[in-house]
């Protein structure tokens, strides 16, 4: 019962000389006994001396930068089994390496060559551990890392199978077994175009093999009989959920980690995000966040204006993010992000003012909000930015600016404004973000985003191309709320099942998209008043100057900039700008009044598109 590489290793040692095991190297692996008895743990190498052994093999050879070369020899190996070793090393090659050098690989080349070509029926291996790191790279190499991967090459097709008189008597090669990162860290002459060379990948663990290593370590926290305790069974399963996408090895050092913390079964999920994301601070889980949330319903409408149905949904997701229900009707959900809204609507409503206040009523600090314009990404490689460039491209040792981000501070609020300008490859990378809650950089290295809320905005569904092939409105305002929700979300259904054909994309944003409204004449008096207010600030700030600011004056101004407000807050603020705020900034400077002065703006006065203000 071992696991499914080491199997097909095992059934092809008598066809092929060389293997290419890549991926997932540094693991522990799962053995389970027969009989029922409980599984064991081993390293790659011990269990690929386990397998070697039970086919009549005499030693494991390994080569690695740190120890040099050596005879393996596991834990609890005895002094025969170390006698064993030596003896079948010193009979098999000509002059026995000394353990614990790192032979060049001229010598190295003399060794391998002994060995695919014993002397003496001995069977043994030769694991390269690694191997990634031999060569500069796969398509770059020195004249002698590319003589020495010929000769490897070459070697393979002369390697003569070793027979034996017990055990498995079949022919079977001494391999040279290569331990890389990658496949393609290895030449792909040596092994694509090989038949002698067979290339396995080692995958992470599944949902079985990480179920039966958490039952194992429940021993570390003293539970011996999981039948007999269902509170204990409940958290192993659910340590073993929420740890997709770790190795067992992961899952060990989870353990250790709650147990150096002084945590219990019930604080593995807690042990496993300071495992992941370095930090175990949890904004998410403080006292107070509660009470903001609450705040968080009068102070948000005074500060988005106008949408009380988009600001009351996505106090809901947040309510549910901050009790970490999240997804919670699914099997395993804790990996996926706290939050997920898609902002729907018109220019200028508050959609990217939401996301602000959304950072900064959760971290209390709008430096967590973390904005990508998406029509920076309309062609496919812009897609690098994001994740960094794959290895041997300019930039690769950068990473992306996404990951990088995240893995740096993952309590953020992640804004991915007009998402629908994105070119559609580049969407795919938010499928495994939605759904695993992780994002892997050109590097390889992960990044976490299960603590992280993340805000799309699109104006999808405003306007529509009519036969003529213009685009015309969809929606207006001044049509009921009920009305304009349905035509903008039925219009990125169609967007992202017909025009993109990415509906698997709209299903994980599933009921989170919030539609805004047109500003009404209401909000937009609000919004110009606000902005006004901001101004005179601004000015008493700066200049130290009180700016006042006349009825009859505002009235004015109101009129000028908010009786049309169909570009929304950002059209009230571009009016206000040249109605005001210009002539405001002209007039100072003529005047030049001195600080503590105080200015008083009575009236308007127009001179064809010149704006003036009557001061006093």
């Amino acid at each position: 019962m071992t696991p499914p590489f080491v199997r097909e290793f095992e059934a092809t040692l008598p066809v092929h000389s060389q293997f290419v095991l890549w991926g997932n190297r540094h693991d522990s692996f799962l053995v389970r006994e027969p009989g029922g008895a409980r599984p064991r743990l081993l390293s790659l190498p011990d269990l690929l001396w386990e397998t070697l052994r039970r086919n009549g093999y005499a030693c494991l050879l390994v080569h690695d930068p740190v120890d040099g070369l050596r005879a393996h020899l596991p834990a609890g190996a005895t002094a025969e089994d170390a006698d064993r070793a030596e003896d079948a090393v010193s009979r098999l090659f000509t002059r026995a390496p000394r353990p614990g050098t790192l032979p060049s690989l001229e010598a190295l080349r003399t060794l391998m060559a002994e060995l695919a070509r014993p002397a003496q029926p001995i069977r043994a291996a030769l694991a390269i551990d690694d191997a990634s790191r031999i060569a500069r790279g796969a398509t770059e190499m020195e004249p002698n890392e590319r003589d020495f991967f010929r000769f490897c090459a070459g070697l393979s097709r002369l390697a003569a199978p070793v027979g034996a008189r017990t055990g498995r008597t079949t022919p079977l090669y001494n391999p040279v077994i290569w331990l890389a990162d990658r496949e393609g860290d290895l030449p792909a002459w040596l092994t694509s175009a090989n038949d002698q060379v067979r290339s396995i990948g080692l995958p992470l663990p599944d949902l079985g093999d990480r179920q039966a290593t958490a039952r194992l370590l429940m021993k570390l926290f003293g539970v011996t009989d999981l039948d007999a305790d269902p509170g204990a069974a409940e958290a192993c399963e659910a340590f073993a959920a929420q740890t997709d996408g770790l190795t067992l090895q992961a899952m060990i050092e989870v353990t250790r980690l709650a147990r150096d913390h002084g945590l219990t079964l019930t604080g593995l999920p807690d042990a496993i995000r300071v495992y992941k994301l370095g930090v175990m601070d949890n904004p998410w889980k403080r006292e107070y966040l509660r009470k903001r949330i609450t705040d968080g319903q009068q102070s948000i409408p005074r500060r988005v204006v106008g949408q009380p149905q988009a600001v009351t949904k996505t106090l809901d997701i947040l309510k549910r993010a901050a009790l970490g229900l999240s997804g919670a009707q699914q099997a395993s959900s804790s990996a996926r992000p706290r939050g997920v809204l898609f902002f729907a609507g018109p220019t200028g409503v508050g959609k990217t003012e939401l996301a602000k206040a959304v950072s900064s009523l959760i971290f209390a600090d709008e430096s967590a909000y973390l904005r990508f314009d998406m029509s920076e990404f309309s062609s496919e490689h812009a897609g690098d930015r994001l994740i960094g460039a794959p290895p041997g491209y300019v930039g690769f040792e950068a990473g992306g600016e996404l990951t990088n981000a995240v893995r740096q501070q993952p309590f953020r609020v992640i804004l991915f404004d007009e998402i629908e300008k994105a070119h559609p490859r580049i969407l795919d990378k938010f499928l495994q973000i939605l759904e695993d809650g992780r994002l892997t950089d050109g590097r390889g290295a992960t990044a976490h985003f299960s603590e992280s809320v993340l805000v799309f905005t699109s104006n999808l569904g405003m306007n529509v191309t009519d036969d003529s092939g213009r685009l015309v409105p969809h929606v207006h305002p001044g049509m009921p709320y009920e009305e304009l929700e349905g035509r903008v979300k039925a219009a990125i259904s169609d967007h992202f099942t017909r025009v993109l054909g990415r509906p698997e994309l709209l299903n994980r944003f599933g009921d989170n998209i919030v539609v805004f409204d047109f500003i009404d004449d209401e909000a937009a008096t609000r919004i110009f008043g606000l902005q006004l207010d901001n101004i005179v600030s601004r000015v008493r700030e700066e200049q130290g100057i009180v700016l006042e600011v006349t009825p009859e004056a505002r009235e004015a101004l109101r009129t000028a900039c908010a009786d049309h407000p169909r570009m929304g807050g950002r059209g009230i603020g571009m009016a206000l700008e040249s109605q005001f705020l210009n002539p405001l900034a002209r007039a100072l400077f003529d005047r030049d009044p001195a600080a503590g002065a105080h200015v008083r703006v009575t009236g308007l006065r127009r001179e064809g598109d010149i704006v003036s203000l009557e001061l006093a």
